[in-house]
């Protein structure tokens, strides 16, 4: 199946354990996607693997959590982007999460679409830039759940804040660079 800028197949893994979630999700994504859909932490386990490219994962599920599948997910070094999509309010415990991005349910459709869309224009960028995006959106997540004075309170906002801004940096560097390079180009006659 081809979609819009994408020449190969797309896989997304769906994992809820409210089985109706799950498969409205799966129904809404099929569309367009190659959907793998699993009820719970070793069904999610079984559906990703290295063909993978954007799992939607629950935090709260019996058995094996979320953060569980997030954390083996990282140790495998399975190469995909993880989304977050559950009804747990987020806390500062997000900031050392290997996720890229933290939905809170109820979703809409447009939602759940434009998040994926979103993570597979993603996979594009280099390693630096979908630091730079995670780290961003983590950050983005905790200051419209917390207020100012929770944020100021907490390392862990401060360390997130930190990093976003240092890898705006490199970021720019890097594109300076590149423009530098490019100008060196310009100046040799065309043949």
């Amino acid at each position: 199946m081809q979609t819009d800028g994408y020449a190969e197949t797309v896989s997304v893994v769906v994992v809820d354990d409210e089985q109706d979630i799950a498969d409205l999700y799966t129904t809404w994504l099929s569309i367009e996607y190659d959907v793998r859909t699993a009820y719970d932490g070793d069904g999610a386990l079984d559906r990703i693997d290295e063909e993978v490219d954007v799992v939607l994962l629950d935090r709260q599920m019996p058995g094996k959590s979320g953060d569980e599948v997030l954390d083996r997910i990282d140790e495998r070094g399975i190469d995909c982007r993880v989304v977050m999509v559950t009804a747990v309010d987020p806390d500062f415990d997000i900031v050392e999460m290997p996720f890229d991005d933290y939905l809170t349910k109820p979703v809409t459709r447009e939602e759940l679409e434009g998040t994926v869309e979103e993570m597979l224009t993603r996979t594009a960028y280099d390693e630096q830039i979908q630091e730079f995006f995670a780290a961003a959106s983590k950050k983005a997540t905790l200051e419209s759940e917390r207020n100012p004075a929770e944020l100021d309170a907490h390392e862990e906002y401060h360390e997130v804040s930190q990093r976003v801004e240092n890898l705006r940096e490199e970021a720019n560097r890097s594109v300076e660079e590149f423009d530098d390079f490019e100008s060196v180009f310009k100046e040799f006659p065309s043949g």
